[in-house]
């Protein structure tokens, strides 16, 4: 089957209530056929969200104290348990029709790791998996490498992947921590796993990396692995929140007629 290319939406910093809702929104599109493939990159605003699998005990905070700090409680349709997005987390959302040829849940999910592997590599920083824990993790004794999951000393999650696939249509993703502010984790057990802490880019390396800039080089991964071609990228970072549904339709529509 010939693929199409795939088309990354940057939308910038957005709050996770309407962000959800687009990609709902956005997902119903794929499904009917008025989009194509996409991506959404973008970082959110404080936010705890729980997941199909998610522990109410994974959250250490009150409900109170989380208002006052201004972080939002989430229930999703994702996998997964407890996760938090804030600032400097890289966030992406594929919108995927994987009918036919690339039905296999596992070999999606490799691919979203694998991506988010090759964005830490320009930091001297190498992940790999953790069977049973997904996600993307690092050994911070031995950080330029992978020992495999029975040589790590000191393990720590640098990438959380959370997805629901629905009729073989992709939605939810994967969030790297870039240069999260890491002391937001101690509100929760993050993805419910007690055992192993939580890191960033910043935090090993010291580096910053610009969010814009390792969105774009996602989006270049993410086609290598589920689009084809050269991938489209629309810059939507200025554009409110309530907008952002109609113009991506929008840009599909004419895409079409210019076919």
């Amino acid at each position: 089957m010939t693929r199409s290319a795939l088309v990354g939406f940057y939308l910038g910093r957005r709050k996770y209530t309407p962000s959800l809702q687009l990609m709902e929104q956005l997902f119903e599109a794929r499904r009917q056929g008025r989009v194509g493939d996409l991506v959404l990159l973008l970082e959110h605003a404080p936010v705890i969200t729980l997941g199909r699998g998610a522990h109410q005990e994974n959250i250490l905070t009150s409900g109170e104290q989380l208002r006052k700090m201004g972080v939002e409680v989430v229930e999703t349709g994702r996998g997964g348990d407890v996760t938090l997005h804030a600032p400097g987390q890289l966030v992406a959302y594929p919108i995927i029709d994987l009918k036919p040829d690339r039905c296999d849940v596992r070999k999606y999910v490799q691919g979203l790791t694998a991506v988010m592997n090759e964005l830490i590599r320009p930091y001297g920083l190498e992940g790999g998996s953790i069977k049973e824990l997904i996600g993307l993790w690092v050994d911070q004794a031995e950080r330029d490498c992978f020992p495999g999951e029975h040589g790590l000393q000191r393990p720590a999650k640098i990438g959380a992947i959370g997805v629901r696939i629905s009729r073989w249509i992709t939605s939810h993703g994967f969030a790297l921590n870039l240069s999260t502010n890491m002391e937001l984790f101690r509100l929760i057990v993050p993805c419910g796993i007690k055992q192993y802490g939580v890191t960033s880019v910043q935090q090993l390396t010291g580096g910053s990396p610009p969010l814009k800039e390792s969105a774009r080089l996602a989006l270049g991964h993410l086609n290598v692995h589920f689009g084809a071609d050269q991938p489209h990228w629309v810059d939507l970072e200025q554009l409110p929140s309530q907008m952002l549904g109609a113009r991506i339709e929008e840009y599909f529509s004419i895409a079409n007629a210019n076919v």
